[in-house]
């Protein structure tokens, strides 16, 4: 086995105290997805969208990486082969945990964008509608994430790892969210292995050749001492 590719979504980082999003009690569940995870809702409020984000961002930089993070940071550096790892999060916690390179396919929190001429930059701890973009000045300052509507960053790179992989892994995401959730089907056609680590199982049974159950602080670090052999 040459070539893993991991996917990793908000079950890695809900025991380090970031909220996960489709379960009853998940973030969505108490915010109107119009007004705070779409472009026009930052056209109709941006005072309203940009204090949620930094309500988000604080708890980000505020929480620490688990051992989850610090498992695929040992995956990364050990393995022989290739590891990319594919994160639906917005947080940095993988690259704190010690990750060499992570591919944020739905943006960082930590970054800012400018919805004028698409400029990006380090965000400040708390955004303001009157911040000005330092390229074009345009106070059009919002976070560099993918909203609902929007194009998920880096498929360029990730559709051809995944038809290359000989493992695809899973590890805390619903799989119900697209295009994400059609990875498992694009790595089985290219004739991978496919692992799930959740907590529950997938929505859909049986997408996967192998489920492990289990929090990701403890199912993580066994896959990877496993994998790695020690």
């Amino acid at each position: 086995m040459d070539r893993i590719v991991i996917l990793t979504g908000a079950g890695v980082s809900a025991e380090s105290g970031l909220g996960t999003f489709r379960d009853k009690d998940g973030l969505w569940t108490r915010y109107d997805l119009s007004e705070v995870a779409t472009p026009e809702g930052y056209a109709r409020n941006p005072r309203l969208v940009l204090d949620f984000y930094n309500a988000r961002r604080a708890n980000a930089l505020d929480a620490s990486p688990n051992a989850a993070h610090r498992a695929l940071a040992r995956l990364q550096e050990g393995f022989a082969g290739e590891v990319l790892l594919v994160t639906q999060n917005i947080d940095n916690l993988h690259e704190r945990g010690g990750s060499r390179e992570v591919v944020h396919m739905h943006g960082e929190i930590t970054r800012a964008l400018c919805a004028s001429c698409g400029h990006r930059w380090d965000a400040p701890r708390e955004m303001a509608p009157s911040d000005l973009c330092p390229s074009c000045t345009a106070p059009a300052t919002r976070p560099d994430i993918v909203w609902f509507g929007e194009m998920p960053y880096h498929m360029e790179r990730i559709l051809p790892a995944l038809s290359e992989a000989d493992l695809f892994v899973a590890i805390g995401t619903s799989g119900e969210v697209y295009p994400a959730a059609g990875f498992v089907e694009i790595s089985e056609e290219a004739g991978a292995e496919t692992l799930e680590i959740n907590l529950d199982p997938a929505p859909a049974p049986g997408r996967f050749d192998r489920m492990i159950a289990g929090k990701a602080t403890e199912a993580v670090p066994a896959w990877v001492a496993e994998l790695l052999g020690s």
